[in-house]
This record gives C-alpha cells, sequence and structure tokens, in this order.
C-alpha cells in the first residue's frame, strides 16, 4: 500500500530527511530560525503554509550541537511536555497535515520515542520519522532498525524508518526490523541524489531511475553548481556548494591535486570547467 498522510497519498515511501544546510528549501530554514517557543513554532508553520506547503514537519531528532545546545531538536527528547506543547501549537496553527521526526531517545537511558509517538499521535499529528539512534549516538555505530518496531507498535498513523539506509538492500531490511511504512534517507543521498528513486524502484514504486555516467553525471554536477550559486548568490553559494562537490568526487575517486583546486577555487567559470575534468584520470595524473 502507498504512504499516506492524513488523506493525503504519497507517490513513493521514501523520504528524504532534513538535513541542516543540506536539505536547504527555504521554509525549512525559515522554520529552523524560530526556536523552541510554541509562538514562534506557530507563527512560523503559518508562514509556510501560507507560500504553498503541503506538510509541515517537526524535527525533533537533529543531534547537532548549535541545535541542542539551543534546547532545540533532540534535546526536546528530554523534557516530553514541553516537546508535546510546541507540537499542540504547531498542529492547531494549521489545516495541513503535521508530521515529526525524532530519535529513540536522548541517550540508552531514555529511549522514550514510542510514549513521544503516543502522545504526538494524540495531539493531532498524523506521521512519525523515527531514526534508529539515540541523540548521544550522534551518527555513530548503526541504526537499530529493530527498535523502531515498539514505536510501530504504540501508534496507528504512519511510521518511516531513517538511519543508514543507503541503498535497496538497506532499505529493505530497515523495513523488515522496524515493520515500518517507509524509509527515509538522508546521509545516503549525498553526492547520490537518485538513491531514492533506486530504493523506490526495488519496493515495487515507480521506474528504474537512469543514473547518469560519464558526460551526462559531469552535466549533473555542473547543473547543480549553478543551481546553487543561483539560488544562494555567488559568494554564500561557492561555500555551500563545496560540500556537495566533494560528495560527488568522492564517488567519482578525483585525484586529490584536482579535488583541492576545484574546492579552493572562487571563480564560477574556472570551477565549472575543472568539474568537466574531475572524472578523467589521465588528464588528473598529467
Amino acid at each position: 500500500m502507498p504512504l499516506s498522510i492524513a488523506e493525503k497519498s504519497l507517490s513513493s515511501p521514501v523520504l528524504l530527511a532534513p538535513l541542516a544546510g543540506i536539505t536547504d528549501l527555504p521554509f525549512r530554514t525559515l522554520v529552523s530560525r524560530f526556536g523552541r517557543e510554541a509562538h514562534w513554532m506557530a507563527r512560523a508553520a503559518k508562514e509556510v503554509e501560507g507560500m504553498g506547503a503541503r506538510v509541515i514537519d517537526i524535527n525533533m531528532g537533529c543531534p547537532a550541537k548549535k541545535v541542542v545546545g539551543g534546547l532545540s531538536g533532540s534535546a526536546l527528547m528530554r523534557d516530553l511536555d514541553h516537546a508535546l506543547h510546541l507540537i499542540e501549537a504547531v498542529v492547531a496553527a494549521v489545516n495541513i497535515p503535521v508530521t515529526l521526526k525524532t530519535r529513540l531517545g536522548w541517550d540508552d537511558t531514555c529511549l522514550n520515542a514510542a510514549d513521544l509517538a503516543r502522545r504526538a499521535e494524540g495531539a493531532g499529528v498524523q506521521m512519525v520519522v523515527i531514526h534508529g539512534r539515540t541523540r548521544c549516538q550522534f551518527y555513530k555505530g548503526h541504526a537499530d532498525w529493530a527498535a523502531i518496531a515498539e514505536v510501530k507498535a504504540a501508534v496507528d498513523i504512519p511510521v518511516v524508518a531513517n538511519g543508514d539506509i543507503t541503498g535497496p538492500n538497506a532499505a529493505r531490511e530497515a523495513l523488515r526490523q522496524s515493520g515500518a511504512d517507509g524509509v527515509m534517507i538522508g546521509r545516503g543521498a549525498q553526492g547520490r541524489p537518485w538513491v531514492l528513486a533506486q530504493v523506490a524502484h526495488s519496493l515495487g514504486h515507480g521506474p528504474a531511475p537512469d543514473v547518469p555516467q560519464g558526460a551526462a553525471l559531469l552535466d549533473m554536477i555542473c547543473g547543480h553548481y549553478e543551481a546553487m550559486l543561483g539560488f544562494y548568490g555567488a559568494d554564500l553559494g561557492l561555500r555551500v556548494a563545496r560540500k556537495h562537490l566533494g560528495w560527488y568526487m568522492d564517488d567519482l575517486a578525483t585525484c586529490a591535486k584536482l579535488r583541492r583546486q576545484i574546492l579552493t577555487e572562487r571563480a564560477p567559470a574556472r570551477v565549472l570547467a575543472l568539474l568537466r575534468r574531475a572524472d578523467d584520470s589521465e588528464r588528473c595524473a598529467a
């Protein structure tokens, strides 16, 4: 069956995770600026609903120190009453579905994802995404997909498994262990934007993607680079683009010298010219 949020059917049960500074849609950035106060959360939700958002996602799973240090993200798992207060404010503020992303808990002594999910469902949340680690694990070890099964058993709304889902095999195993309704991919999509379509196809949703190779891949990378410059402006775009270019070059096995040139060059036209050589080992050696 297709994954649905309230009455909205998704075309695939494979979702892209919200990664700070990477999945950079304007409304995600707007929401992240308003912190952990119910008033501002509700106001931000109304604004992004007005911008055309079809779903509001509350991210209580981010483990980053700059987020947790502000008592936001996964720090909210230490105060479920306050977390629920924020959820209730957002649900009441909008007429579109609200979803929640979180972790298994703060640490191994505080594994309260099932409790949070149960209370969130009661407050009107329509779907929960669970990263199979605690906050204190960050991204160490391996995500515990089996632990997500407790959350699945606790609620009637859709549950999505997240963490270490890097391709079709991992996705199928995560679904088997967790009993979840879908999967969310985060770091696995870095440098491989086609991986979501590959996983969806393996689960019987949609055609196999035509993964670009050679010149087509370089065209795609250059197009992404130009899109980032257009979105952010040249100065900020150059800095934001570097991490994406680095991930692409990891897969291309670009030599160290050329990689360094690409990642330090400040003239966009020169970066584009260098990118055209990124998978040419003979030129690189020369």
